[in-house]
């Protein structure tokens, strides 16, 4: 299953060991809007690696992928709602970014002969040549 939504609130990382090995799981508050409600849902990440690799922030606008378990323990049952995947969202075209919020550096790629656009203070693209050095023969390389 996959929703969307906005990270409001990260619980403290839990650490332990078992027969396998060290283990570490955080849980996550997303929050979604149903029509004119918002609703609420806790998952867990498990594993160091997809912790860091996912490198969830409050108040970052996520995708979730996650499986939804449940289990017994002394006649009760207990859901469990495990995330693996958690993309960051993309900022619908027109709404303010904050620099470097969820972005790549894309290169630019312009058509053979062109400019590329003009970015902040930079310095127009000319083909002049430069002036020539009047002391210089003809047959003289400018290097």
């Amino acid at each position: 299953m996959e929703l969307q939504g906005k990270i409001i609130y990260a619980l403290e990382p839990k650490n332990g060991s078992s027969a396998r090995g060290d283990w570490k799981v955080q849980e996550f508050v997303l929050e979604t809007q149903d029509g004119q409600y918002s609703r609420k849902m806790v998952f867990s990440v498990f594993g160091e690696e997809r912790l860091q690799r996912f490198n969830i922030q409050v108040g970052q606008e996520v995708s979730v992928s996650f499986d939804i378990d449940a289990r017994e323990y002394n006649g009760r049952w207990f859901n469990s709602i495990r995330a693996f995947d958690v993309r960051p969202v993309m900022p619908v075209v027109g709404q303010p970014v904050a620099p470097g919020v969820g972005q790549q550096a894309q290169p630019y790629a312009a058509a053979p002969g062109t400019v590329p656009p003009m970015m902040g203070n930079t310095v127009p693209f000319t083909n002049a040549q430069p002036a020539a050095d009047a002391n210089a023969s003809e047959d003289e390389l400018p290097f």
